[in-house]
């Protein structure tokens, strides 16, 4: 099957952002119009985590974020096993986040 006019975008990576940033905890909030997904560091026995980096979607590219995870998770599975989902060894207070 033909796919019908599908654009190419030419995407740049500067060299800082290809660095990445490691985050150990994700916290996932929505409104009606949004999803908010906050990337934090948490470093053990230290009582203050600061965000290192806020990603804001639409509930469609949302959706469309978690159906590509779920792809890519299932092909790293097939490639290297099924991940262990362990408890968080952390808890903060209030709303509960999803990582």
């Amino acid at each position: 099957m033909e796919k019908r006019g599908e654009a190419q975008i030419d995407i740049e990576l500067t060299e800082e952002v290809a660095d990445g940033i490691y985050a150990n905890l994700a916290i996932i909030n929505h409104s009606n119009t949004e999803f908010v997904i906050d990337f934090v560091k948490v470093l053990p026995g230290t009582p203050k985590a600061r965000v290192k980096s806020r990603i804001i979607l639409t509930p469609q590219h949302a959706k469309r974020l978690l159906r590509a995870l779920r792809e890519n998770l299932a092909r790293y599975e097939g490639s290297h096993g099924e991940i262990a989902e362990g408890d968080l060894p952390f808890h903060f207070g209030g709303p509960a986040g999803e990582a």
